[in-house]
């Protein structure tokens, strides 16, 4: 990925200077090319005609040098001041870190503004070449306390439903958010999760899982539930909670998926 620049100048390297200063780079830096578009040419008795040379810079991007300055150029038409982006790549994930004030505004409602901000760098990036690299774009460690958040609701609202037999639904997430509550979710037995409705009302469900229906199945006196002979409301001891099962496998991860990599169920 190429970024450009057109500037003039009394001479050639005057006008190479002055486009150089404009993208931020020196003019020996090895990542530029300059072409000429046209030479000075000097006025006729030095009064008449004359004109300026005119050179296009074009300054080579990688990939996290394109998703960085994609986020500073957004970040700087918000009209947001005293913030710094860093960039890193590392095994094909390019991760950009914002500091300063008014991140907020940057996080956005439930991080909604971050996952899109996020997105858009991912495509600025892979326009650069071939290899296809993942975004990552963290602010406060956001990134580190919403996952935290959501797997422990997941796994609070799976205790749940075995316990009861019931299921819940959770607020439409993006697919990153939603293998987050799917991990969870199935390190606790007798609980499973499954993803429902289309685009952006894509939802997470955590029920009682079919095939371990001791917990909460069969009927009492008065057709009520029975959940186990001497056990309280619920079918468990309020000591009691479902064994986690750190070997079972979590429905719906992918390998190496991304923010808004695909989840089929």
């Amino acid at each position: 990925m190429f970024k450009e620049v057109i500037a003039t100048g009394a001479t050639v390297e005057e006008a190479k200077e002055n486009a150089c200063k404009e993208l931020g780079v020196e003019t020996y830096d090895d990542r530029i090319e300059f072409e000429i578009i046209e030479m000075q040419a000097k006025k006729v008795f030095g009064l008449f005609g004359g004109r300026p040379a005119k050179v296009k810079v074009s300054l080579k991007q990688t990939s996290d040098q394109a998703a960085e300055s994609f986020i500073k150029e957004i970040i700087e038409k918000m009209g947001l001041e005293n913030i710094t982006v860093s960039s890193k790549i590392e095994d094909n994930v390019i991760t950009l870190d914002i500091e300063g004030e008014d991140v907020g505004f940057i996080i956005g409602r439930r991080g909604e503004t971050l996952d899109a901000l996020q997105y858009l760098a991912c495509l600025a990036a892979n326009r650069v070449d071939q290899n296809y690299s993942r975004v990552v774009i963290n602010t406060g460690d956001y990134r580190e306390k919403r996952e935290k958040t959501l797997a422990s609701l997941g796994r609070r609202l799976a205790i749940k439903a075995a316990k009861t037999g019931k299921k819940t639904s959770l607020e439409p997430m993006n697919p990153y958010e939603r293998r987050i509550i799917h991990t969870a979710v199935q390190k606790v037995n007798g609980a499973t999760s499954w993803s429902e409705g289309e685009s952006v009302n894509r939802h997470v469900v955590i029920g009682p899982d079919p095939k371990n229906k001791s917990s909460y199945s069969g009927r009492g006196r008065g057709g009520r539930k029975s959940y186990g002979s001497g056990r309280g409301r619920g079918g468990y001891n309020k000591s009691e909670k479902p064994a986690p099962n750190p070997d079972r496998k979590p429905l719906n991860e992918g390998e190496g998926m991304g923010l808004y990599g695909r989840i089929d169920k």
